[in-house]
């Protein structure tokens, strides 16, 4: 889920309600509060606390909630997902320590000091564009074994490293979720269970529709809305992730705001790309 700002650069908390509520009604299977989406890097602790406790208060357990709480910090990322458990949340998402650039020895340390810290399900984040070191397959498979560890979101782009990791772990309780949008129909069919999605913020039911209809066994439906929805995976990347999706929730009525710097608002050119394609799909008149 995006993080609202009002015009103030504040938090906008009602924004965030009505959005979860609009989650929910559309069949959303869970939610995602604090990930990159949500602006993470840019929000101060009390503000991420903030988000999360507001979003399990909205849920009202209809849908688990699955807070971001992952740091290049390993004392941070357990403040966070104890914060996290305190106040309800059902998982915790946890992304690869960024900057630091940790060996694979020092990633499996990692994780594995938060999953014997702190008692909750907890959902890896690879994103080797964003954090500069890349988990490894056979230290994934590792981690699989940690007690807490349930899955991974693989957002590398690598449907090799995709197939590595569910090759290994498939004698193990642990899940492979998409971490890109254009990836989930492919990464369903190589033994992926759903996907954690920037484009659902925008069409939750279309993207709740792709996963369901595929564990269906109705995969003619599943991929029809995978070509359907392309062009909108490829249009929340014209510039950086928040910064698309902001744009179309504004376009669309919804709350979002300006992304928190360093991001700004869309180049005007690709704001009017953007807008050419949401009309194309019939969510926002001409």
């Amino acid at each position: 889920m995006v993080t609202p700002f009002d015009g103030r650069d504040e938090v906008d908390e009602e924004g965030l309600r009505a959005n979860v509520r609009f989650q929910i009604e559309k069949g959303i299977h869970g939610l995602v509060p604090v990930g990159t989406t949500g602006e993470c890097a840019t929000l101060s602790y009390e503000e991420h606390n903030k988000v999360i406790e507001i979003t399990v208060d909205a849920a009202r357990g209809k849908v688990p909630v699955l807070a971001g709480t992952g740091s290049n910090s390993t004392w941070e990322a357990i403040m966070l997902t104890e914060h996290a458990k305190e106040v309800g949340a059902d998982g915790v998402l946890l992304v690869a320590p960024y900057y630091n650039k940790p060996t694979q020895r020092g990633l499996y340390e990692h994780f594995k000091k938060i999953a014997e810290t702190v008692d909750i399900p907890q959902v890896l984040y690879n994103i080797p564009s964003r954090t500069g070191v890349n988990i490894e397959p056979e230290t994934m498979a590792k981690l699989a074994e940690v007690k807490n560890i349930v899955g991974v979101k693989e957002a590398s782009g690598n449907l090799d490293q995709v197939m590595r990791i569910i090759d290994l772990t498939r004698d193990k309780d642990f899940s492979v979720i998409s971490g890109e949008d254009s990836l989930t129909f492919p990464i369903l069919t190589l033994g992926g269970v759903g996907v954690i999605s920037v484009t659902s913020n925008l069409v939750p039911d279309k993207m709740a529709g792709l996963v369901d209809a595929f564990f269906a066994g109705d995969l003619e439906t599943s991929r029809k809305i995978h070509y359907e929805l392309l062009p909108l995976f490829k249009a929340m990347f014209i510039e950086t992730n928040p910064a698309p999706v902001k744009a179309a929730m504004d376009m669309m009525g919804m709350a979002a705001g300006k992304p928190r710097l360093p991001l700004v608002e869309l180049q005007p050119e690709n704001k009017e790309r953007l807008r050419k394609v949401l009309v194309a799909m019939g969510l926002v008149q001409k």
